[in-house]
């Protein structure tokens, strides 16, 4: 006995601040998957060299990595699929239809061409028995890491249900916070796109029930800062979060709680992406560049100048900020994923090619 009230939750502290990457499957057997993370019930994250030659990988995806839907439609438009509202709320859930795919795209291409709006939400597919449906497409395998999975075992040998489900969605669609079915754990692999998941350790989800022992719809909702709602909110630890990129498989182990999104990439978000950022800030600094080069050496006379235009000081000071963001776009975790060999110059080189003008700070006349 350690004298704490019967009623009180045993709370596994959260030790992680991040999970493994795991990037070559030529050396990750099933035992080092099997000791670290099943056993430890640890999440980690598998790069996209583990589905590569996956079909879906191949032919769901267009060259430039958006929903292939000619494809889609090609192949499955007239199947009905299960399709939830995420701008509703249904005890802790989304309600659900079941439309043509065919629907479901249109419906998808027209909100994201209408800047993520529509008068019918926010709608996500989701729980689509899609290889049950179709088990002659070579959509994906099951990695070996996975191939312990007692629930479709099951299912499979009676041949009545399954747990194996496609999920698509345009930025914004989300799934509740919840833990998967018989708090079994789950692996999810991302073909398109970007998802975000806010991970909670077993027992973690007991500071976030509410007065009345529920638990919330959405761990994001200002409403769990309200103690008397949710009494032990502030005892939560921080959820784990993680970006899951296109092709990468996330594994979620036994009882983890989450919340998973569908991100937008920064295109979509600002109408540039990394590549095109590291190309406007490389631009500004070659014309703040010729600015010094073409700048007198020595002070003008007085008069002879508007000192209301940008001097080199200016100029000076420009390639300090721009210094300063290029820096913070080199450290950027999604900029590090940039084929840099595409970047002239490289982003070091240029970063440090700005260094040393900064260092040769002009005199101020």
């Amino acid at each position: 006995m350690d004298g704490k009230p019967e009623s009180e939750p045993q709370i596994i502290p959260s030790t992680l601040s991040h999970i493994d990457f795991i990037d070559d499957p030529e050396n990750f057997s099933y035992n080092e998957f099997f000791s670290r993370y099943m056993l430890a019930n640890t999440p980690c994250l598998f790069s996209s060299k583990f589905t590569q030659s996956w079909g879906s990988r191949k032919s769901w995806v267009t060259s430039e990595g958006k929903p292939n839907w000619a494809h889609l439609l090609q192949n499955f438009g007239d199947a009905v699929v299960p399709v939830a509202n995420c701008d509703v709320k249904e005890y802790n859930a989304n309600p659900k239809e079941q439309i043509p795919l065919q629907e479901y795209i249109s419906y998808w291409r027209d909100y994201t061409e209408s800047a993520c709006q529509s008068p019918k939400g926010c709608l996500y597919l989701k729980d689509w028995h899609m290889r049950r449906e179709f088990p002659g497409e070579n959509v994906y395998d099951t990695p070996v890491y996975f191939s312990s999975d007692w629930l479709n075992e099951y299912w499979d040998a009676i041949t009545q249900d399954d747990y194996r489900f496609v999920y698509m969605g345009p930025s914004g669609s989300w799934t509740p916070f919840h833990a998967d079915v018989f708090r079994s754990y789950s692996w999810s692999a991302n073909i398109c796109g970007r998802k975000k998941w806010l991970l909670f350790p077993p027992g973690q989800e007991e500071y976030l029930r509410d007065c009345h022992g529920c638990l919330p719809y959405d761990v994001t909702s200002p409403v769990l800062q309200d103690t008397n709602l949710y009494p032990n909110y502030n005892r939560c630890c921080p959820p784990l979060e993680v970006l899951q990129e296109a092709g990468e498989i996330i594994f979620v182990p036994s009882v983890w709680h989450h919340q998973v999104y569908n991100m937008v990439i920064m295109k979509s978000c600002t109408g540039i992406d990394y590549k095109e950022f590291y190309t406007f800030l490389k631009t500004i600094a070659e014309h703040r560049i010729r600015d010094l080069e073409n700048a007198p050496q020595d002070c003008p006379p007085e008069g002879s100048v508007d000192t209301m235009a940008p001097g080199p000081q200016h100029a000076h000071f420009d390639i300090g900020k721009i210094a300063d963001i290029l820096l913070l776009l080199i450290n950027n975790q999604d900029f590090q994923k940039v084929d840099k060999e595409a970047l002239n110059p490289p982003p070091g080189e240029l970063l440090s090619h700005l260094h040393k003008l900064i260092d040769r700070q002009p005199s101020p006349c």
